[in-house]
């Protein structure tokens, strides 16, 4: 016996996200199976719509509701710094410390010979075009500190060199409740390099 083709045709959908595997995929579907209707035509109405009530703005080329986004269109932010980030989430995981004012672009990904991305599918043209448009003085890379990550920034580093303009990277070294014994040679190098005085 097989399943209905509504339930097949589900599990099929739901095991093309990531890290979804078929077994996980039934499991969500039988999840569903088991709500009420007016639960499941509210999942529907917000996967419909996840492409009508969002756009990308022109200006960082991040997820938003609105283009410009909201960021881009405060004048308060500081309009002299751009922080480059991989996609939207490492803007808003930046955006929630409160530490940063200024502005964002988004990057599209990251350097990844493996993965076969390469500098020309990443966001650099539209990149140059925004630093001849505003007066950045600081670009902050802040990209995962892995091999793409920092590959990513070595490469932005030689391409933004030119453009005579101040470029920093976040701070790498141990993390918070980290134990010395467990960690890798290459974070306590980072840790010892990047130490700050008390």
């Amino acid at each position: 016996m097989r399943y209905p083709k509504s339930i097949q045709n589900l599990i099929y959908h739901f095991s093309q996200l990531p890290s979804v595997g078929p077994k996980t995929a039934e499991r969500y579907v039988f999840y569903l199976l088991s709500q009420h209707a007016d639960s499941l035509q509210s999942f529907a109405q917000a996967i419909a719509e996840l492409k009508e009530k969002t756009t990308v703005c022109r200006n960082c080329l991040a997820i938003a509701e609105a283009d410009p986004c909201g960021l881009c269109s405060d004048h308060k932010r500081d309009h002299a710094s751009l922080c480059l980030v991989a996609d939207t989430r490492d803007l808003l995981a930046i955006e929630a410390t409160g530490q940063y004012h200024g502005l964002y672009f988004m990057l599209g990904g990251t350097i990844n010979t493996i993965e076969g991305v390469k500098p020309e599918q990443l966001n650099l043209k539209p990149l140059a075009d925004r630093l001849k448009q505003n007066k950045i003085k600081e670009i902050i890379l802040a990209f995962n500190p892995d091999l793409e990550g920092e590959t990513t920034s070595l490469y932005l580093a030689k391409l933004l060199k030119p453009h005579k303009i101040k470029i920093t990277r976040l701070a790498k070294g141990l993390p918070m409740g980290a134990d010395l014994e467990y960690a890798d040679e290459i974070t306590l190098t980072n840790a010892l390099k990047y130490r700050n005085e008390m």
